[in-house]
This record gives C-alpha cells, structure tokens and sequence, in this order.
C-alpha cells in the first residue's frame, strides 16, 4: 500500500466541523484482498490490538469493527481504525473516523481520522498503514515502541496540561483559539479582542513582575521589606562567600540558583560543608550567582492566585518509595509507575519517577543504591525538590487555608505585579497565619503550572483554567468580531470589496482577505492569494481589526479546511463549472458539497446568504439555528416568494428598484441601474454580488441609507475594484480587464459584451494548467464561439510544461471552428500577448483581457492609453 497523500485539515473541511487528518492511500493489490481473504488476518489484528474490541463502528455494539474485520472489509478501513485506537494508546482520546472510495474506479481510497496533536496524528497515520501491512504479512510489529513514539511527539507537540486547561475553558464559552508555535504560545479570541498567553503568563502580566519572580534574591528583598515572612538567606558570587553565610546561617540550608525554574538546581537540607560544596556546584550550573538560605522546617505548599484572588492551594510531596523490606528501591519505583495515575510526561495526574542525578545523590548521601533494600514502612524521597514533573505529589487543601494567610497571598500577588502568580510557601500547616508556624514564602513564580490544581492525587480538583478566562474576557465582553465569509464559483473577489468597503463607512476597521491579497483597513499587506485558511489567519491575527471579511476558495478548503471554526454570516454567490475533475472533485455535485462547508460553519445566530437562484445553492439552507437571506434577481422567484411568503427575508430587485423583503414589509434600496457596478444595468453577474454584499451588511446592522450609499459610490475602477470588470475607452476602442478564467466567467462577460457596441471581439486569454484536460478544451470552445481574434498565453502553467494548456485551448478553438489564423501563441509572456492585442486594436474594437496579473496589466492599458492620447501642441 502506498500513502499518496497525507495532511492536516486544521478547521471545518467536507469531512468534519473538527480538524482531522486526511490520508489518500492506495491499496494496491490489497484492492482484491479485504480482510476475510487474508489467511489469519483477523486473529493477528485481535491478539497485536485486543482494544480495538471497543471500536463499534457501524455495527453499533462493542466489538462491532472486529466483526466487520472478521466477515470482510477493505484494509483502508482497518486503516482508518488503527490510526484511530494507535492515538487513543498513546493517550490522546479520537473516536471519530471515514474511509470512502477515491472517485468510482481504482483502488485509491480516503480515509480521515479525527486528531489532538497534528504531528502526532500525521505519525499515527503513517504507523498504521506499517502496522496493518506487518499484519497481512505475518510479520513482527513492536506496538509498545510504536505508542511509545507517539507519546514523545505528543509530549513535544502538544500544548502543555496548564495551557491546554485554559484552552479548553475559553472554548466553554465559545471563544476561538489559535496556537501560535509550536510551544505554548497562544492566541484567545479574534482581532481586536483577542489576548495571548503563553502557559500560565498572559498578555497583561506585568513584564517587571516577571523579572522580580525571576529573580530570587529581588522577592525575597521586596517581600521582607513588606513584613512578609522569608527564609533568611543571601546572594553569594562564590564559593567562599557561599560557605561563609552558610555557617553564619547555621545548617541545614537550601541552596538555588539567582534566577531558575522547576526546581532546577536547587538542594534542599544541605548540613555539611561536602554537601555544601556538591549543592553550590549544581546551582552554579544554572546561573553565576547562587542563595544560600535557612531550611524551614515543615512541608512544601504552592497557593495559586489568579487576578489578585486566591484560588488553590496544595500540599507537594517530593518523589518517594516506601520500602517493604522485599523489593529494592529501583523494584519500588517501577511498582510506583505502574499506577494506572501515574503516565509519560503530562499525560495523567501523575507523572512517573525517573531515577536522575539528583536521586544519585540523595542515594549516594544515604550510603544506598538501586538496588539496596529498605525496611519495612521506610520511606525513602528520590528527589529533594517536589515538582510534580519530577515525580512529586499534589494534595488539594484550598479549604484549609487560614484567611491571614490567604489575605497574605494576594498581598504577594499585588506586591510583585502578577496577575497569575504560584506562591511557594514552606510551613507545617497553612490552616494557622504563617507568621505564627514559623513558615516563610521561598519563592513566587510567574508562569505556575495548575495540574497540581486540575488533578491533585488527593483531594478535590480545582477549575483554575476559568477565572483565567473571566479575567481575560469578563462578562460581557466579546472575544470574537463579525467575520462575514464569502465563497462561489464567480464573483467573490467583488463582493469582498463591496461590503468591505460598505462596513469601512459604517465605521469598522475592516479586514479583508481575497486571491490578490490581504489588506487591513486600505492597506495591502500583503500580495497573493490569500482566499484560504492563512488568509483568514492573518486577519483574525491582527489587533487592529474589529471585522473580517473572507474570501474562501474551494482549494483552502479542500487542501487544509477553514481558516476559522465559524463565521456571523456566509455567503454562497453560485457554483458553476469548474474545478471539476481536481483534488477530488468529480462533478458540479461535488463541487456544491465544498462550498456548502462555508454555508454549514456559521453560528447558531448567524445568517446565510444564498441565491435562491442557482439550483444548488439554494439548497444550502442551515440545518441548525443561523437564519437564512436570499437574494434573486428575480423577485418571483419561487424559492424567494416561499421563503418571504414564509416571514422569511430577502433581497431582490423589483421595477428596478433594490429592495429587501421582509414578510410583507418592502425596504426600497437604491435604483439598480444607479449601482455603478453594474454599468447601467448590462452587468447582471455585478447587481447579483451587489445584491449579496448588501445582504450582509443587513444582517451585520448596517443601515439602509449606509447600505445605499455604499452601492453608489463603489465603482468598477482600478481603485476600487481591481482586475474585475475595469472599462477603459481610448480614441474608440474598449478595453475591458477582467480576471474571470472559467467558462462561466468567460460566458457571462460576453453576455456584457454583446450588449456594448462594437465591431471586432479581440481577448487575450489562457487556460489554467490546474485545470482537466477537457475543461481547458471546453474553455477553448467558450472563446472560439464569441471572439474575432485570440492571443493565447500560457503564463499559468502549474505543474504542466509550458505550452501544454495552450494546446488544450486551441483544440477547443479548432473544434468551434475559429479561423486558426486568427489565433496568436504568446508563449508564457502575458505582457507580450496584451501589448499585440491592444496595439493591433483598431476605432470600434472591444478588447477583452483575461489577466492574471492585475497591477501589471492594469500598469500596461494605463501606459498605453496615455500614449495614444498624446497630443501635438498647437501652434
């Protein structure tokens, strides 16, 4: 079996509102082969992964995918499940998964597969179709190493357990997320409203309290001179100096670097000037200078203040084995790890105990090793720090904390500026004021972890993930902004502009993306097609907007998904021929289900625009609670008079006349023919987009009279509307630069053409190399019927060899019967084809040009009408 295809689908796709991984694997000879042909396929599959037994499948019971191994299904199936059960082995729950047929004929098949952590899911993939080929082979496969594998990239890859519980409750309340690296660097909310976090440190936490918590000998200062109790304790540049405040102290003492993290380098209970020595050396490691402090005696605790209110605390416990007099300590260890609580990494409540430099020491120190034995009931810590990433324990005691010295820790938490601070406190009890147990604060730190919280070994858990969230977004306050998504076959890039520039007069700091680029406000940033899911990223991305408007093509949703998990309002202009044959996309059916993807992400009270006059669209209703906008050209419309008929709205165009529709209720708009888009009326495929963007702009609060005013002063330039419907007139003739590359674009701009008046039809054109072979010949066709002269280029090539598109055409051309003579061959130059086309164009020519690049052509007519209109000065 051979993976042709393997990718992530990071947002809604045809296949999933959730992202999945999307594999083409073609099953080869294993095509005639499914499962009950294999000699004792299913008894292996059954003894390597017996937990496929939980997989229901279609059956619908326990067991049911093993019976459908055991009568008989295709191995991209099998596939499918044990990319699925490999994810959940290695701790990361999927359940769901399809596997379909690649088009009628072959034996290429696509399968997807639900996902947590994208490369995780990639791998898993990848190891399932090695693992299902082992299995038709009869041939060892190590599934123990391959979950092994899949838990270190999801340790690697995966947001951490901190992070990821304050995902999962911004998701709770229906705010969007993005990750922003492959760390825990993460962005909450959309535009303007968005906030960052970075684990537990957020886009307000005050940089200066940061470093005060970065660097210890700075808190202790600042929390002493506050009346706060801390070890007594000094910064040393030295071993000297370190061994002198050491016994000016008096042992025992903790040794720790200036400035460190995680416990890292830091030596509880040093007593004796060797271990004094080994302690300074370690700590020297992590930083220059190093403190030396007072060991207080009792036990370690963290209280976790969020917004300056005290929400959690714990009891930590350091990494220990009790001995039974039976088993030595590494035995013990590896009895500890075999808790079902305790996982790899942050994958349970516990993490398991590594035996590393530090629990040598602590071993050495003790006169033991590995493999000596303890007494019954001993118990022995293998670190001297108690992070529960070393091992440690967490006991919740919230409830117990006394109010001194709650009101203390939100003292701390002001004092040193963080809005989202762990206090480590060292004391016997915190049910009695600190000052009074002879405790003291050792450290504050800026970036907490909450799994001690979210999941303590012992006593309640803690939601601290959610007053983050209240802090970030209070109640009331947004975290997303209006995103409008416009999708179709034809007229996207217009309407985009239009309501763009309608909600820019309604006061919004717009976003837009389209397939010439990205622009905030009335800046370009960005050049290129930007009509798929990074487009939409990059809007959502910026802080300066407060709305986005989305182009999205079909190819962004078919290579990656959408760019966002749900938009205010979708519009779907039409779908026509096109694209058909490509990435899956076998018929205009198939090419509807894409589209239909942006008309199904919408929320519950959002709209979907749709034109109730092409006959897939309209089909495109929602399934759930957005309410529905049609718009028609035609005001008795049947799908338009039933929905209106029903108290539903709509837009259309009655005597002329723009108006939207509501029950009874009749809203006048604007004359048609006064839209500037649609010169005059000639442009029927303008006034439909103009209809659309309209009805967006309604559903978003816009005014009528803003709604009015922004129809009318929208026009078909190169200021405004780029390389869409641009006339231009020079001593005569007529050119028209349009970017409309299908048949029905072509079709719909002749439709224009033959209502202006003219002599010759002149167009410069090209195939698009994506594109099948008969469509490129239908293409052909379409200009071959219309036009008097052709000047082909092959400037968009794709993966084909320069040239090949052009032949395509030119069969098309042949077949319509165009006067081959009146076909010119540009080569690749799009430059060279406009420049013979407008120079042999003659007083009453109409010159078409099919473009691809918009400024550059725009750039070239501009000069060349400028030197035609030169003229003699008088004399």
């Amino acid at each position: 079996m051979e993976i042709l295809e393997l990718r992530a689908l990071r947002g809604p796709s045809i296949w999933s509102r959730y992202p999945v991984i999307h594999m083409l694997l073609d099953l080869g000879e294993m095509e005639t082969q499914p499962s009950d042909k294999v000699e004792g396929f299913y008894g292996r599959t059954t003894a390597l992964m017996p937990t496929l037994v939980e997989h229901r499948c279609s059956v619908g019971t326990r067991g049911g995918f093993l019976q459908r191994i055991e009568r008989g299904t295709w191995m991209g199936h099998i596939v499918e499940h044990v990319a699925i059960e490999l994810q959940c082995l290695a701790g990361m729950e999927v359940g769901f998964g399809k596997t379909r047929k690649f088009g009628d004929e072959g034996s290429v098949y696509t399968i997807v597969f639900r996902y947590r952590s994208e490369e995780a899911g990639l791998e898993a993939g990848r190891i399932a179709v090695n693992l299902v080929e082992s299995l038709i082979a009869a041939r060892e496969f190590d599934l123990e190493a391959a979950v092994f594998s899949l838990k270190e990239i999801r340790e690697d890859h995966m947001l951490g357990p901190s992070t990821r519980s304050i995902v999962k409750a911004a998701q709770a309340r229906d705010i969007p997320f993005y990750r922003l690296n492959r760390d825990s660097f993460v962005q909450l909310g959309w535009g303007s409203h968005q906030r960052r976090i970075q684990a537990t440190m957020t886009s307000q936490t005050s940089a200066l309290g940061v470093e005060i918590a970065d660097d210890k000998g700075r808190t202790k200062s600042l929390l002493k001179d506050a009346g706060i109790p801390v070890p007594e304790g000094y910064e040393c540049d030295s071993w000297e100096a370190t061994l002198e405040n050491a016994l000016e102290i008096g042992y025992p003492v903790v040794v720790k670097p200036l400035v460190g993290n995680h416990g890292r380098g830091i030596t509880l209970g040093v007593a004796n000037d060797d271990d004094l020595k080994t302690a300074y050396e370690a700590a020297r490691m992590r930083h220059d200078y190093v403190i030396v402090e007072k060991h207080l005696v009792g036990f370690d605790h963290r209280l976790l203040v969020i917004d300056y209110q005290l929400v959690a605390a714990a009891r930590r416990v350091p990494a220990f084995v009790t001995g039974d007099g039976t088993h030595t300590i590494g035995e013990l260890v590896q009895k500890v790890n075999e808790d079902p609580l305790r996982g790899y990494g942050h994958q349970r409540e516990l993490t398991m105990i590594g035996v590393d430099a530090m629990s040598e020491r602590l071993l050495s120190d003790a006169g033991l090793t590995m493999d000596s034995i303890l007494e019954d009931g001993v118990e022995f810590f293998l670190k001297s720090t108690s992070n529960l990433s070393q091992g440690g324990t967490a006991v919740d005691i919230t409830d117990q904390v006394h109010p001194d010295n709650r009101y203390l820790a939100e003292r701390v938490a002001r004092l040193s500026g963080l809005d989202i601070v762990g206090i480590d406190v060292v004391t016997p009890t915190l049910d009695v004021p600190l000052h009074e147990a002879g405790g003291g604060i050792v450290e504050i730190n800026a970036a907490p972890g909450f799994r001690m919280h979210l999941r303590p070994s012992q006593g309640k858990p803690r939601d601290v993930a959610t007053p983050v969230i209240d802090m970030l977004f209070p109640s009331g306050s947004s975290a997303r902004v209006p995103l409008i998504a416009v999708t179709g076959t034809n007229g996207k890039t217009t309407t985009v502009r239009l309501l763009s520039y309608i909600l820019k007069r309604h006061g919004h700091s717009v976003g837009m993306t389209s397939t010439e680029g990205v622009w905030f406000r009335d800046r370009r940033v960005a050049a290129g097609d930007y009509s798929g899911p990074a487009g939409a990223r990059m809007v959502l991305q910026e802080p300066s907007i407060d709305s986005a408007v989305l182009e999205v093509a079909r190819g962004g949703i078919l290579r990656r998904g959408l760019g966002y998990d749900a938009a205010d309002c979708a519009i779907v202009l039409n779908v026509g021929n096109d694209h058909i044959g490509t990435e899956g996309v076998f018929t205009i059916d198939d090419l509807a289900k894409v589209k239909a993807v942006v008309a199904d992400a919408v929320r519950d009270d959002g709209w979907v625009v749709l034109n109730a006059e092409d006959e897939r669209v309209r089909l495109m209703t929602p399934t759930r609670g957005a309410k529905t906008l049609f718009f028609a050209l035609n005001p008795t419309d049947e799908t338009l008079v039933a929905h209106t008929g029903a108290g539903g709205t709509a837009i259309t165009v009655e005597d002329n006349h723009v108006v939207f529709i509501e029950g009874d209720r009749r809203i006048p708009v604007v004359p048609a023919r006064d839209i500037p888009l649609t010169y005059d009326g000639r442009v029927a495929f303008n006034l439909q987009n103009a209809l659309a963007a309209a009805a967006a702009a309604y559903t978003m609060n816009v005014t009528i009279d803003e709604i009015r005013m922004g129809l009318l002063t929208f026009n078909p330039t190169v200021q405004q509307n780029p390389g869409r419907m641009n006339m231009f007139q020079s001593r005569g003739v007529t050119v028209l630069i349009d970017y409309g590359h299908n048949v029905p674009a072509m079709l719909a701009i002749q439709n224009v053409i033959q209502r202006t008046p003219h002599q010759r039809r002149i167009v410069v054109c090209a195939g698009t190399g994506s594109r099948t072979d008969d469509t490129l010949i239908a293409f052909g066709r379409a200009i071959g019927a219309f036009y008097s002269r052709v000047h082909l280029r092959d400037s968009d090539p794709r993966r084909r060899t320069i040239g090949e598109t052009t032949d395509y055409v030119r069969k098309g051309l042949d077949q319509e019967g165009m006067d081959m003579a009146n076909v010119i061959d540009h080569g690749a130059s799009e430059f060279d084809a406009i420049a013979a086309a407008l120079n042999e164009a003659k007083e009453g020519d109409f010159v078409h040009l099919q473009v691809d690049d918009v400024d550059g052509s725009v750039a070239q007519v501009q000069a060349w009408r400028r030197s035609r209109e030169v003229q003699e000065p008088s004399a």
